[in-house]
């Protein structure tokens, strides 16, 4: 691991014994933060050194903490966050044995503690120095009352396992079609965490937390009521305000029904805990606990993905979130989770921790990778029955456009090896029933296996090395990223290794960038019939001077030379586009060039949207958002009617009176009883609507049978 998660009392640059030794007197601020794993030793030396000297402070100090008694002076407890001290300390002697020596005779604060990796399980077999450092890092951390009171066994290590805890989650999804396949991931790794008894193919894939001794693993079930889950997962979306002003409604209205209607009330008065339905009622009517206090027990509110990984902590404003998952970190939400479940309830209705004081509050985990591709984890799709699937072959984006936000939500490319792909998209097929792949990306056709196999397989001539295999679309495109080209599988490959699975299984792609359309992935499409005939060629803008501010690496005329070479090549081809109104600085002039081009090239399919600003971008640091709103929308309206009246025109001379080929998805939305109807898509990813004939009286009446029939064979 890169980093270790820490109660500490405020944010730190460096582990100082003042600023520990308030957390050794037990202050109630207590915040969630990242610490760099090589400080470990000095923070937990810190640690003991604050504990010793701070003893007297924290003997005769008083606490106010709400719900407990501070007559005696004893110190309140440590948060229980699933990070034990064990996770820091190694045995003296490899502290020996390392140079490090131990503490002053005249300052002794006791054997020197060592980090440890977070994957060590110190428990009760391990070396007796081991324990004895633990032991002795406890008392200096938490007085004898306390250790006392947990008992011989929690000193000592042992763990007593008990039935796994069952948490149901919901999952929803905002954004793109990468989103959904992080979903499918989500569930992975959630659903498949369970306690095999250390058999786990991965131990970030195991979550567990410790109540005064004893540990249990969480097994996760799904459900589609949102108030039957007990954690409410949202993945979001950055690439627009409007988008994450949608996800914030939903947090909001999420923990508005969650203070109404709480999961269940426990009482604290020392008497029976009582569970009771949404309205905070028993099943007998009455409302529970007359006497005491009620601890209502909270549902988990998490925020996975962009939007986590753009805002952060910020995301804990106003009390929306309690869990903060960044795209990168979904192998850690099991242990996360774990952290902010509520303590156990046992058989005697008792809780079997001394208070919700003692939980984790909030969790974070935004850390981006450089490698992460969750290439081993098999996604648990939402509807297994559909006919289309996702597979994610890369992630991240090296293209820096001064507009966009995704290399800073998503990092920076990497791509999975091509032999997992192609036996990911063969599992579909062959055991799933699935009839479209579609090879996902943030830049989808930038992609380039450079694992050793790969390299092996595809060697680079040694004069050639930086330049092998890598081609632009044409000479008028370039590269903010210098470094593409070498040994290893590109994007023509791997379309080529997917479509050799069957001839009968169709392959698309997305997201691309114009850049990367390279003369021999042209040819491939127009060769294999299997490989769909549509392609996505975001423009943004129609002015060369626009597209030099939004840094986009071509001018209009080098993507009109594209758009002739596509069309030359692949003569049924469909072309959509994206396109962005009112940008930084943006004239009119430079609108109608959009608008002209627009005309010209008679797009599909567009996707158009008015310029937002995005926080970290390079437009957001370098210039000013300087178009009206009012101009934005008229621009965009704009953009819109021409899309439209051009499409209509296309449609009625490319479409009407042809023969396509569809591939079903199911029965259309606009089916009605009477008049029943199916949908699907032709190879250029057009939805096309069409009825079922019925061919008898007795067919209309017996519709179930009907649908049999237009299944078969014939």
């Amino acid at each position: 691991p890169t980093s270790i998660m820490l109660h500490l009392p405020i944010h730190v640059a460096a582990a100082s014994p003042l600023l520990l030794r308030r957390v050794a007197s037990g202050t109630r601020q207590r915040c969630y933060l990242p610490v760099q794993s090589a400080g470990c030793t000095s923070i937990v030396s810190h640690l003991s050194t604050a504990a010793s000297s701070s003893k007297n402070e924290t003997n005769t100090s008083t606490s106010t903490s709400k719900g407990r008694s501070s007559s005696n002076g004893r110190k309140r407890r440590l948060p229980e966050d699933g990070v034990k001290l064990s996770h820091f300390i190694a045995s003296s002697s490899s502290a020996s044995s390392n140079g490090l020596g131990t503490a002053d005779e005249d300052n002794s604060v006791g054997p020197t503690p060592m980090p440890a990796d977070l994957d060590d399980d110190i428990d009760a077999s391990s070396s007796s120095s081991s324990v004895s450092n633990l032991d002795y890092l406890r008392r200096q951390v938490l007085n004898e009352e306390d250790m006392e009171e947990e008992g011989a066994d929690h000193i000592a290590g042992s763990r007593r396992h008990r039935q796994p805890t069952t948490l149901k989650f919901h999952l929803k999804t905002y954004g793109c079609q990468m989103n959904v396949n992080d979903s499918d991931i989500v569930r992975s790794v959630l659903l498949n965490n369970v306690n095999d008894g250390g058999q786990s193919s991965a131990r970030a894939m195991t979550g567990s937390r410790s109540c005064n001794g004893s540990s249990s693993s969480i097994q996760f079930v799904e459900t589609n009521d949102e108030m039957d889950a007990d954690v409410l997962l949202t993945n979001t979306c950055a690439i627009r305000e409007n988008a994450e002003s949608k996800v914030w409604h939903r947090l909001r209205q999420l923990r508005a029904h969650d203070a109404k209607f709480p999961l269940e009330s426990v009482r604290r008065d020392g008497a029976e805990s009582i569970a009771t339905s949404g309205s905070g009622r028993t099943s007998n009517g009455r409302r529970g606990g007359k006497k005491g206090k009620k601890d209502r027990r909270k549902r988990i509110i998490g925020v996975l993905g962009c939007m986590a990984e753009r805002l952060k902590e910020d995301m804990f404003r106003d009390g929306t979130a309690d869990l903060i998952v960044g795209p990168d970190a979904f192998r850690d939400l099991p242990r996360l989770i774990a952290t902010l479940s509520p303590p156990d309830v046992t058989s005697s209705g008792r809780s079997s921790m001394s208070s919700s004081d003692d939980l984790v509050e909030r969790a974070v985990n935004v850390q981006l990778s450089v490698d992460e591709t969750y290439a081993d984890i098999t996604p648990v799709r939402a509807n297994p029955g559909d006919v289309s699937a996702f597979v994610s072959v890369m992630r991240g984006c090296n293209n820096m456009c001064s507009y966009c936000v995704v290399p800073f939500t998503r990092g920076r490319e990497r791509s999975r090896e091509l032999d997992s792909i192609v036996s990911e998209a063969r599992h579909l097929y062959d055991s799933e029933g699935v009839k479209e792949i579609v090879l996902l990306g943030q830049n989808v056709n930038s992609y380039h296996d450079r694992s050793d196999a790969a390299k092996k397989a595809r060697p680079a001539p040694p004069t050639k090395e930086r330049d092998f295999g890598y081609r632009t679309s044409n000479d008028g495109f370039s590269n903010m990223f210098k470094l593409r080209g070498g040994a290893g599988y590109y994007f023509a490959d791997l379309v080529e290794a997917v479509a050799d699975i069957s001839p009968e299984l169709r392959v698309r792609f997305t997201s691309p960038h114009p850049k990367d359309y390279p003369p021999e992935l042209l040819a491939l499409m127009a060769e294999r019939s299997n490989v769909c005939s549509q392609l996505h060629m975001p423009a943004q803008s129609g002015s060369s001077t626009v597209l030099e501010r939004m840094r986009r690496g071509y001018t209009r005329e080098a993507y009109l030379q594209l758009i002739d070479d596509v069309r030359s090549t692949i003569p049924d081809v469909a072309i959509s586009s994206d396109f962005i109104s009112g940008f930084c600085g943006e004239t009119e002039e430079e609108h109608q060039d959009t608008l002209s081009l627009m005309e010209q090239v008679t797009y599909d399919q567009a996707y158009m949207f008015a310029y937002s600003m995005r926080g970290r971008t390079h437009a957001y640091r370098t210039m000013s958002d300087d178009v009206p709103e009012e101009v934005k929308m008229r621009r965009l309206n704009e953009v819109i009617n021409v899309f439209r009246t051009n499409v209509q025109h296309r449609n009625e001379s490319m479409e009407v009176g042809k023969i396509r080929l569809v591939l079903v998805e199911g029965e259309s939305k606009k089916s009605r009883p009477g008049k029943r109807a199916f949908s699907g898509r032709t190879d250029q990813n057009k939805r096309v609507v069409f009825p079922i004939e019925y061919g008898t009286e007795n067919d209309r009446n017996d519709e179930e049978g009907l649908l049999g029939q237009c299944w078969s064979e014939e």
